[in-house]
């Protein structure tokens, strides 16, 4: 039931008092509703109304219709002006206020009881009122009435200002505060603007759209929408701050209203009230969701002008109610799936399965592959094609492999700082895909230098298969993968042979730019035996020598390494007649000549002098080295050695060792540490048993006769040979030799 109360300026009302009061009421009045009603007890006419209006000029005072909720009640309240009261003064008004429970309004739009039936225009005779059982709307504001007159009203564009309207009424039921001034002449015109909103909205929503049809204090008034008149507006203070202030005389406002405001216009000129229930139904408009509504909507009726931005917010309301969606939807959207965009076609994919929605779900997968090839289409970015392949994966229509090669191809071009991470966001079914593109746009582009970072060539390295395709892209990678990680050397070098690019491949470049610095004899004997039986290929030819040259360097690994001496014999098989093969032998000459007896040694001493189209550095390094790793050898096994090499050999030796020897040795200065005097006496020894083997080395001779004649020193080899008579007697021949 609802309560009604009458209120005016009485001489004498139910409490016996005089002046504005209650003059009648329903029985049972919850408690404080009169208190709760109290401050809603207004009228004040607008400032160009006549002062003291006659009887005919008092209806055209504008009547206020008010509702708005009071202690969790809803609180209708109509008010009239009266003119004079009971004493002759002005100023009087008649206020008619109903007070329902909320299941009274179940099902209306308060803005339909405008000229409803229990609507009284004078207070009643007595102090009783009637509850009134039931609330029943006035006929002319029903939806079709409305319509009927919307199509004629205002100077403008009525759906145009009717969306602007909708869209900032939304606003303030959204926002919780504001409001929205309606300006006009005739309130009739206000309550029907108010009665054309009140049924764009789910019923719901219009529960919460207070209103008032007339105040003389639009600032003032704490309804969402207010109605007021063009004198009332013109006096107020403070336009600024009604930033939706409607003048219904005008033409429309400028601006654009969003998509579901408009969509409410075209509802109201087509005459569609099931698309205005099919809004309500989606999302309401005081919901941030109301636009993603109207698209949705806009979708299922097979509207292609959906933006997407749009689109956006359709994807959003479907992602947030899921299920909860109305059934019709998922049957009505088949018709905008042909213009849907990839991310709201993927939410509808996805929804629509949950929802068991089996006809939709696979037009929206059709989509999503159509979408797909135009994102790999158009894509720019390496991670663009991962993610539109992505997507395609996940809706269960795999793309194209071809159409993905071809995108990544295009996009190589822009660099490829993002390789990492478009692999691993890839589908795995895709990757090689993605690969052969990148491969393909690498092996057409003119500036792949630049494109073909370390970072970049260590990643597709880990992919070399894919690489065989483009040769020249192949061969760029791993001479940067090898240059830059000796320990892969050899078998990115074994990777490079098995390319096959023609005679236009430059696999020598590659392979000088990877063995630029020599490698070990281990290493180079590993390459070796990765290139297999057959000679290698000339870049590589050169290797061994270098490696040899390398070892025999000051500061080198030496050639005492057994691996230098397997590296030679190895070569020796594979390249016997080339430098590489010749310098091999040099480097056994080398080691026979530092671990053979001496006549062996000897003959290997002959070689290291003689290279015969052998690194000359090298055999001159061999020979030095050799030289300083004899000369600690006992005194017998060099005078041995001395004496088997031809006269040239000899005098090289001699020099070597002579030049080993510590300065004040070699200069014959006293005194002598204990070390020294031991070489010196040795190599006087040498040259002592070389006489006795009847050869001589002159520049030797010279220097242990120098070296003799100091009394110090004869003495010394006179004890250092007291058990060789023979050799004694030797050094006696030689001192007299050289006597004046």
């Amino acid at each position: 039931m609802a309560w009604q109360l009458h209120y005016t300026s009485a001489r004498s009302g139910p409490t016996g008092r005089a002046g504005f009061q209650f003059v009648a009421e329903t029985p049972g009045l919850p408690d404080g509703t009169r208190a709760a009603v109290t401050p809603y007890l207004s009228y004040r006419p607008p400032p160009d109304a006549p002062l003291s209006p006659g009887d005919a000029e008092l209806d055209l005072f504008p009547v206020s219709l008010l509702y708005d909720e009071v202690d969790g009640r809803p609180l209708l309240l109509r008010c009239r002006y009266l003119g004079r009261d009971y004493s002759g003064r002005y100023g009087n008004f008649f206020a008619h206020a109903v007070v329902a429970e909320p299941e009274e309004l179940e099902g209306l739009r308060p803005a339909e009881l405008w000229q409803a039936a229990h609507w009284t225009p004078l207070p009643a005779p007595g102090a009783v009122l009637d509850p009134l059982e039931e609330l029943t709307p006035g006929s002319a504001l029903d939806p079709e009435a409305l319509a009927e007159w919307l199509a004629g009203a205002g100077p403008g564009d009525p759906y145009a200002l009717l969306a602007r309207l909708v869209d900032a009424v939304a606003g303030v039921l959204g926002r919780g505060h504001g409001r929205v001034v309606l300006v006009a002449d005739d309130v009739e015109a206000i309550a029907r603007w108010i009665a054309v909103v009140s049924y764009s909205l789910p019923v719901a929503a219009a529960a919460r759209l207070s209103f008032v049809t007339y105040t003389a204090d639009p600032e003032g008034a704490a309804q969402r929408v207010v109605g007021t008149t063009p004198a009332v507006w013109a006096t107020a203070q403070n336009h600024a701050s009604h930033a939706s202030a409607f003048d219904l005389r005008d033409a429309v406002p400028d601006g654009r209203a969003g998509r579901f405001a408009r969509t409410v216009a075209g509802c109201w000129r087509a005459r569609d009230f099931g698309g205005l229930d099919a809004l309500a139904e989606l999302a309401p408009p005081d919901d941030p969701a109301r636009e993603g509504a109207a698209a949705l909507l806009a979708l299922c009726r097979g509207d292609g002008s959906v933006t997407p931005d749009e689109e956006g917010a359709a994807a959003e309301l479907l992602a947030r109610r899921g299920t909860a969606v109305p059934a019709w939807v998922w049957r009505d959207l088949a018709h905008g799936v042909p213009s849907m965009g990839l991310d709201l076609a993927l939410t509808v994919h996805e929804r629509a399965r949950a929802a068991g929605a089996a006809d939709l779900a696979p037009r929206c997968a059709r989509r999503v592959g159509e979408l797909v090839s135009e994102r790999l289409s158009g894509a720019s970015r390496l991670a663009e094609v991962a993610e539109a392949a992505g997507v395609a994966e996940r809706t269960g229509v795999p793309a194209d492999p071809r159409e993905v090669t071809a995108s990544a191809a295009r996009c190589v071009r822009r660099g490829l700082p993002e390789l990492k991470d478009a692999l691993a966001g890839c589908p795995m079914g895709l990757r090689d895909a993605l690969l052969d593109g990148v491969v393909a746009g690498l092996a057409g582009s003119g500036d792949r230098a630049s494109v073909l970072t370390p970072e970049t060539c260590d990643l597709l390295h880990e992919h070399v298969g894919r690489l065989r395709a483009a040769p020249g892209v192949a061969a760029a990678v791993l001479a940067s993968v090898g240059r830059r990680h000796p320990g892969r050397r050899v078998a990115v070098t074994g990777e490079l042979l098995r390319l096959d690019g023609g005679g236009s491949l430059d696999i020598g470049g590659a392979l000088r730019e990877i063995w630029a610095t020599p490698p070990s004899a281990s290493a180079c004997l590993d390459l070796l035996d990765a290139c297999g039986p057959a000679p290698p290929p000339p870049a590589l030819a050169e290797l061994p020598s270098r490696t040899f040259a390398r070892l025999a360097s000051t500061g080198g690994d030496g050639l005492t390494d057994p691996a230098a001496l397997r590296l030679a014999e190895r070569v020796r098989e594979l390249m016997p007649d080339g430098r590489a093969g010749r310098d091999a032998a040099l480097v056994q000459a080398y080691g026979m000549a530092i671990t053979a007896g001496a006549p062996r040694a000897a003959r290997a001493l002959e070689r290291l002098a003689e290279p015969g189209g052998a690194t000359e550095r090298l055999a001159r390094e061999a020979f030095a080295d050799a030289a300083r790793r004899l000369s600690p050898r006992p005194p017998g096994f060099r005078a041995e050695l001395l004496a088997a090499v031809p006269a040239p050999v000899r005098a090289r030796l001699a020099e070597r060792w002579t030049a080993e020897l510590p300065g004040r040795v070699r200069a014959g200065r006293a005194p002598l540490r204990g070390g020294e005097v031991e070489r010196r006496n040795e190599l006087v020894e040498v040259v002592l048993r070389l006489r006795g083997r009847g050869a001589a080395e002159p520049s030797l001779e010279a220097w242990a006769r120098a070296a003799a004649r100091r009394w110090l020193a004869a003495k010394q080899l006179d004890s250092h040979l007291a058990r060789r008579p023979e050799l004694r007697a030797e050094l006696r021949a030689l001192l007299a030799e050289g006597a004046p």
